[in-house]
Order: C-alpha cells, then sequence, then structure tokens
C-alpha cells in the first residue's frame, strides 16, 4: 500500500520525495518494531547443567526470545561469573545486574522472612505454595518486603520436595544428629543446629569434596536427579526421605525494581505469562524425572529409605519452636507465616476430603 501510493505522486523535488518515503515508513511500522529492545543479563544460582534445578532459566530466556523475535533476549549467565551466587537479590538490588534467577532463601541473612519464600518445613506442598502465592495474599507479600531493597520478585520455577539428605551413616533417631557435620540450607538448618548439628552452608559445587575429606558427614542439595550427577552416593550412601526441610522449592526472577518500573505494562505482562509457564513445565520435569533414577539406587549402591516417624515427629516439634522465634523476632517473618498458616489451615478442608489417601 505504501509503496503503490509513492509510486502514484509526481514530486519535483527528490529531497521532498525522500522525506515522505521516510515519514510514511516510520507511520508503517509496527508497534512492535517502535518498542525499545531488551537486553538483559541474567545470573542464575545453579548451574544450567543440572536438569530441573538450573536449567529452568535458559528455557524461560528462549520462550521470551521466540516471543518477542528476539526483542527482548535475556542472557543467561552461570553462577559465580558476575555475581556470587549467595549475593543475587543484593546484586540486583543495588543496580550491579538488572535481573537474576534466585532461590530466596539465600538471602536469609539480611532478608529474615525470605526462607518462607522459597522452601518451609513441613510446609506447604508445591501446588499449595503456588496457590498461596497467586491467590492467597503471597504476591503482594513477597513485592512489598522485597521492594524494600529494590527488587521485584517473580515466582518463576517451581520444583517438588528435596531428598532428606544424603549421610555416610544411618539416622536411626534424633540423637544421631547431634555432633553431627552437615550441609543444609534455610529453616532446615536452623532446625538441625537446635538438636545438636554442625550446620554450614556450602556452595553445592563444593559438596563432594566436602564430603570427600570429611569436613561434613551429611549434606542435603536438591533431588535425586540432580544429587546422582553430582556424586554424593560415591561417598554418602545413605538416601533419606521425606524432604521434611524442603517439600516445595520456589525459584524467582529478581528484577531491579527501576528497570521493572521502566519496562512497558505489555513486557511486564509477558514476563510474568512466561515465568507462569516455566513455574509449571520446571515443575513438571522435575516430578517426571526423579523416578527412574531412585529405580536405580540398588544397582548404584544406595540404601533409600524413609526417617522413621518418632525422628519425623521430633523434627516436626523443632521446626514449630524455630519458626515460632522467627516470628517473634522479626515482623515480616511474622506477617508471611501467619498469612501461610492462615492459607494452609483453610486449604487442608480441601485437602483432606478432595485428595485420595496417600496409602490409597
Amino acid at each position: 500500500m505504501t509503496t503503490l501510493y509513492l509510486d502514484t505522486l509526481v514530486w519535483r523535488g527528490g529531497a521532498a520525495a525522500a522525506a515522505l518515503a521516510l515519514a510514511l515508513t516510520a507511520t508503517a511500522s509496527s508497534p512492535a518494531d517502535a518498542q525499545e529492545r531488551v537486553r538483559w543479563r541474567v545470573p542464575i544460582a545453579f548451574p544450567s547443567s543440572l536438569p530441573a534445578l538450573g536449567d529452568n532459566m535458559p528455557w524461560v530466556a528462549e520462550q521470551v526470545a521466540a516471543a518477542t523475535d528476539g526483542r527482548i533476549e535475556m542472557r543467561v549467565i552461570e553462577p559465580g561469573e558476575m555475581v556470587p551466587a549467595l549475593e543475587l537479590s543484593e546484586a540486583v538490588g543495588q543496580g550491579q545486574v538488572t535481573a537474576g534467577y534466585n532461590w530466596l532463601g539465600y538471602d536469609q541473612g539480611r532478608i529474615a522472612s525470605s526462607p518462607l519464600f522459597s522452601a518451609v518445613p513441613f510446609g506447604m506442598e508445591p501446588v499449595e505454595y503456588i496457590a498461596w502465592w497467586r491467590h492467597g495474599g503471597g504476591r503482594e507479600l513477597g513485592e512489598e518486603i522485597y521492594g524494600e531493597i529494590n527488587v521485584m520478585p517473580i515466582l518463576c520455577g517451581m520444583t517438588g520436595p528435596e531428598t532428606a539428605g544424603w549421610f555416610k551413616e544411618p539416622i536411626e533417631g534424633v540423637a544421631d544428629i547431634n555432633g553431627l557435620k552437615i550441609r543444609f540450607a534455610g529453616l532446615g538448618g536452623q532446625v538441625l543446629e537446635s538438636l545438636g548439628a554442625s550446620v554450614s552452608l556450602i556452595p553445592g559445587g563444593e559438596i563432594y569434596q566436602s564430603l570427600e575429606r570429611g569436613v561434613i558427614d551429611a549434606s542435603e542439595f536438591s533431588q535425586p536427579v540432580v544429587d546422582q550427577r553430582l556424586g554424593f552416593h560415591q561417598i554418602a550412601p545413605f538416601n533419606y526421605f521425606p524432604g521434611w526441610h524442603q517439600p516445595f522449592t520456589a525459584f524467582h526472577l529478581v528484577v531491579n525494581l527501576d528497570e521493572w518500573n521502566g519496562l512497558s505494562a505489555s513486557d511486564q505482562a509477558l514476563l510474568r505469562l512466561i515465568c507462569t509457564a516455566g513455574t509449571i513445565d520446571n515443575y513438571a520435569k522435575s516430578e517426571a524425572l526423579q523416578g527412574e533414577i531412585i529405580a536405580g539406587f540398588e544397582d548404584q549402591g544406595v540404601t533409600a529409605t524413609a526417617l522413621s516417624e518418632e525422628v519425623l515427629r521430633e523434627l516436626e516439634t523443632a521446626t514449630t519452636a524455630v519458626l515460632e522465634q522467627q516470628a517473634a523476632a522479626d515482623a515480616n517473618f511474622k506477617k508471611v507465616y501467619d498469612s501461610q498458616t492462615a492459607f494452609s489451615d483453610n486449604y487442608q478442608y480441601w485437602k483432606g476430603l478432595a485428595y485420595l489417601p496417600r496409602n490409597f
């Protein structure tokens, strides 16, 4: 249409024709062409080579690029290349990087309530957490609390329970936890400390060597498909279940709040939408991969077993004490904890009646 229109006009001045052509070309450009190109480097907390744990953000970045025909590019940066994995949210808030893909429990030293957004011992299961985040006030609380450090948190990934850990020696009672040197993260680590364990937070890439050298006697990290790839079973062959300390694992895309506010409403909506897809795909993948790994445990020399009910009950009692202590010490922790507790209390009416018992 534009070319035909130009061909039917008679202009005496070539300059005038050129000027009109440029004006019409600009007018004919699509709204997408006129939108600003976005180029973000996005450091991640876990290596992208780790299935379900680290490969979700690359998937999200691919979907964003495809949906925008490359106008929005999110370049994934491996852990430690730009920002230490345990300092991602702080770096984003300070503008050192625009965005990151993080497990918010790593912010515990700076934001006391952060573990409640990432993994709660004896807490919600994955679907319940998603319901709370999206429709129970979780998102609003997350945005309020992280807004204080200039960060916008967007739920962008989810996996199911972790294992309860890999141990060199069997755990037959809570007494075996006393004096144990173990790598643990988040609130679960505080629970074990209250029972006499010596807890350290060691990066995932250093756990194998720490087990091998005897720096630690045991470790939790992730799900079986990840832990096997890291070789923990070669040194600590006793793998315990269930993942009482982390019945869900939530991951968030954290974006510098100033940068987020500078995006168009359509770009914000697109990123939220694709992160929602990322959450579902990540959860589905994490659930799909574990059974085959566990089926091969016997050939790997792994003893996989459940913690006794007695041990779990004592861990639950210790967990309640830790959560209540944290709630008494920090107003934001209490606000989030109370919100999750109230939501779970109501959710149990549905869960208890609608779903088959686990032993059915």
